[in-house]
């Protein structure tokens, strides 16, 4: 059966995705006595507070004997035996799963079965709750609420990453450089571009590498005008999520500055705020490790290495002229273009 926290009151009380209790569960249906100290979360029931307490903790008391891998409950641990155990085993490509839910689900990957369908615009899904999430498109429904600053999420992982800003829990260690991070993807994403510096998305207009779609997408859009964000209260329509984000700040006074204490400049986002404080402090914390230089960021001394480097990570859309550095290529596409044109 495929669980979900209650999509009104963020709580731990599971129920079946799909089923009418989605809709129909109400905050007030059950009293919560039982408060987390820690981020201030009701339960209906004490082992709910004590399990959810462990996220906070750290503890991982379950741990699986045939991989070292740890779970804040026995039923979960079961669940995840179950893979080592090949008990729900796919027939076509030997993938094991934790239930036989989850193996159904997977299947449908093979069969192309899409048995869920939404009906305002009839696009198809394999899960049930895939479909639920999806009619929050068109409903505009943000049912899951952050209980600290009320921000408002369509889905509960979305609502869980928000979270960890009020907590400041970074579960996600890098085992390369012990950095933390609040989100798995994000872990993944720090591996590939700073690690390994696999960046498999390529513009075609500069040639610029990045190492999500995402930020591609958001690259693109610079080079086609397009605005891919809107506002919720006036429909205005932007670049990026950072200028939609100080347009609300500005003009429907929706969010927090960040401000510094020292001399009262404004930041949307708390991080720049603490490289501002930096430069106050006059504190510069990344070394290049071949020249005596000093810098404030570590984005800031990654350019700078490039100096010291003969990787090439920047390429010409049209001619495929590689570059060190992000300007240089687009210098050199905008003459490439013009001489495209002049011929």
């Amino acid at each position: 059966m495929n669980r979900v926290s209650c999509c009104v009151c963020y709580t731990d009380d599971d129920i079946e995705a799909g089923s009418s209790d989605v809709t129909e569960h109400r905050r007030d249906a059950k009293p919560r006595p039982y408060m987390c100290t820690v981020c201030g979360k009701w339960f209906t029931l004490n082992g709910s507070l004590t399990r959810h307490i462990k996220l906070h903790s750290g503890e991982d008391p379950h741990t699986c004997t045939q991989c070292g891998k740890c779970f804040t409950s026995y039923i979960y641990l079961m669940q995840h035996v179950n893979v080592h155990s090949s008990k729900y085993k796919c027939s076509e490509c030997g993938t094991c799963c934790r239930s036989n839910h989850a193996l159904t689900e997977h299947k449908r990957t093979h069969s192309g079965e899409k048995p869920f369908e939404c009906s305002v615009c009839s696009k198809r899904f394999t899960q049930s709750g895939n479909l639920l999430v999806h009619s929050r498109i068109h409903s505009g429904e943000k049912p899951y609420k952050c209980h600290v600053c009320d921000k408002a999420f369509s889905e509960s992982g979305d609502l869980n990453k928000h979270m960890r800003v009020h907590t400041g829990e970074k579960p996600y260690k890098c085992s390369l450089c012990n950095k933390t991070f609040s989100s798995c993807s994000n872990l993944q994403e720090h591996k590939r571009g700073v690690h390994s510096n696999i960046r498999p998305h390529h513009c075609p207009y500069c040639g610029a590498r990045f190492v999500t779609k995402q930020r591609l997408k958001c690259h693109i859009a610079v080079h086609t005008d397009a605005k891919l964000y809107s506002c919720r209260h006036c429909s205005v329509q932007f670049r990026t999520k950072y200028q939609r984000k100080q347009h609300l700040l500005e003009s429907h006074n929706e969010g927090t500055w960040f401000t510094c204490h020292i001399c009262e400049k404004k930041y949307i986002h708390e991080c720049r705020l603490k490289i501002h404080l930096l430069t106050h402090e006059d504190v510069k914390p990344y070394v290049c490790a071949e020249c005596p230089k000093h810098f404030y960021t570590a984005s800031d001394l990654k350019r700078h290495q490039s100096v010291h480097s003969d990787f090439k990570q920047f390429i010409c859309g049209l001619c495929n002229k590689l570059f060190k550095r992000k300007y240089g290529v687009k210098s050199h596409f905008n003459k490439c273009c013009t001489l495209l044109e002049f011929d």
